[in-house]
């Protein structure tokens, strides 16, 4: 069954293919570098993951929110560890943070509920 996570994958996926395909090298070469960011390295790529999460949500960016709520919990996030980063989140950003809060916490519960049922 599709879902909107999984429509949002889906997407990602394809549309970086078409980008990384386009024949212009200087995509390449900043998809290069933000992959490299997220790896393990003196701090984890989990810990990584859950700084790109917070610093997504204080520029309020929803598709960023969702693609580190995903690789977060890829990397074993918990649900008290993403918590703890939305609240650093919060209180960073304010409370203009809020609305992409809620859009985290929806998003969060549909990653979980998913992979229970993938259980």
């Amino acid at each position: 069954m599709k879902t909107k996570v999984s429509e949002f994958r889906e997407y990602r996926k394809n549309m970086n293919e078409r980008i990384l395909n386009s024949g212009f090298r200087d995509f390449n070469k900043f998809f290069a570098l933000d992959n490299k960011a997220y790896v393990d390295g003196a701090l984890n790529a989990k810990t990584k993951e859950l700084m790109g999460l917070s610093s997504s949500m204080v520029l309020r960016c929803n598709d960023c929110i969702l693609y580190h709520v995903d690789r977060a919990i890829q990397e074993g996030a918990t649900e008290q560890e993403l918590y703890e980063t939305f609240n650093v989140a919060l209180i960073v950003g304010g409370s203009i943070v809020i609305p992409h809060l809620r859009y985290a916490v929806e998003k969060m519960d549909e990653i979980f509920a998913e992979r229970k049922n993938e259980a």
